[in-house]
């Protein structure tokens, strides 16, 4: 089947049809990464300044956390079908909110650190793909996007505004801080215990009937996800190191804010356009922002450090909406599994960047430049996609949920 020509419902006529829930679930998607920024991003200073920790430690720590937070959206796929969307949003809070309480008796017993910064990392793995999937359980394909990029531009939001408001407390205050992030989850987990359960919502019913957690799976969708935060996160990671000592910390944060501020007004604008772009397009314009702006980064001044931004930012926008969008359509599986296996693309993807990323960015030092670094990640960025197209016959093969067999690599 063909996508449509039409345009389908606009930005602004496809939210204004959110029911009062949906519309709480986007605010929440405000307000949860509001109070996991206003901790997180302060880690590695708070359990190396604070509790003591070697930077060693620190490290491990933090990659452990990150491949949690990510890999294990599979896992909360799996629970949603299982148990329900709702239901897994709010064990998922509660098992969040445990994790904030456990920071706060951390400033009593450091030990608890560790433990504490894991439970958080659950929660979120557990709740993101239950989430997503309430937001779109039941609205057309047309509308699917909107709603999407909403959830996006939501979560963003809220990732840029908490590190402003708790960087001056982190250190300073931190029991009051963590007294009330864990407030605020309080608060938002009672909400979600007055959303209604979604209607229809078809749960696995035995443990015969389950399936295995990458049973299912839409296999290029997978690995272009995969690839694409591979590639992202060499920006993700290594930035910060780059930025601070050509410019300043305060002008790396004002990358971060251009980028999250793209993310914000961009995507929801350009989500129906997306939905429309062949899925082949979708990946070249994509994998071609991402190697313009990593290529501009080389360059190493101020306005390269904004335009490179800016340009990964754009490639990732259509990158990591149309991987979802495919996913979605390809997969037989449960809206919530399908978030879920690509969380854990994320997941391979960010964590490969963290391990090979870092050995060339000290390769690319030791040569006594690493504007290397940003030009060999961007060769990366055209050699590797077309290796995508060896999934082409793969993909083709495998049935559509709806007959559907559009979207291979080389459509035009």
């Amino acid at each position: 089947m063909a996508e449509r020509p039409t345009g389908g419902p606009g930005l602004r006529a496809a939210l204004g049809t959110l029911s009062t829930p949906l519309r709480f679930l986007l605010l929440s998607s405000f307000l949860i990464p509001l109070g996991s920024f206003m901790v997180l991003p302060f880690m590695s200073v708070f359990l190396h300044e604070r509790l003591g920790m070697g930077l060693g430690t620190v490290g491990v720590v933090l990659a452990a956390a990150s491949l949690v937070q990510f890999s294990g959206g599979i896992a909360g796929g799996a629970l949603a079908e299982r148990i329900g969307l709702r239901r897994t949003m709010l064990w998922a809070l509660v098992v969040r909110t445990a994790g904030f309480v456990g920071l706060l008796l951390a400033l009593r017993w450091p030990p608890l650190a560790v433990g504490a910064l894991i439970l958080t990392c659950c929660g979120a793995a557990l709740y993101l793909p239950a989430n997503k999937a309430y937001l779109v359980h039941g609205v057309d394909e047309e509308r699917r996007p909107a709603f999407l990029s909403a959830g996006n531009a939501a979560l963003n939001a809220g990732m840029a505004v908490g590190p402003l408001v708790a960087g001056p407390f982190v250190l300073s205050s931190p029991g009051w801080l963590f007294v009330a992030v864990t407030a605020l989850f309080v608060l938002v987990t009672a909400g979600h215990t007055r959303l209604p359960a979604p209607s229809g919502e078809a749960l696995a019913e035995s443990d015969d009937g389950r399936q295995g957690l990458l049973s299912g799976v839409a296999l290029l969708p997978f690995v272009a996800n995969g690839l694409a935060f591979y590639l992202y996160f060499h920006f993700q990671h290594y930035l910060a190191v780059y930025a601070v000592e050509r410019a300043s910390s305060e002008f790396y944060s004002l990358v971060l804010l251009l980028c999250f501020a793209l993310v914000i007004v961009v995507q929801p604008l350009a989500s129906g356009a997306i939905r429309r772009m062949p899925y082949g397009l979708a990946l070249a314009v994509g994998f071609l922002g991402l190697a313009a702006g990593l290529a501009v980064l080389a360059v190493g001044n101020r306005p390269a450090l904004l335009a490179g931004g800016a340009l990964i930012t754009l490639g990732d926008i259509v990158l990591f909406l149309k991987n979802d969008l495919e996913a979605l359509r390809r997969s037989p599986r449960s809206d919530a599994v399908v978030f879920g296996q690509q969380r854990l693309a994320a997941g391979i993807g960010a964590c490969a960047s963290g391990v090979l990323g870092g050995q060339l960015y000290g390769a690319a030092e030791h040569a006594g430049d690493a504007g290397w670094f940003w030009l060999w990640a961007a060769a990366q960025c055209l050699l590797l996609p077309p290796l995508l197209v060896l999934l082409r016959r793969h993909a083709a093969d495998i049935p559509r949920p709806h007959g559907d067999t559009e979207g291979a690599l080389t459509r035009p």
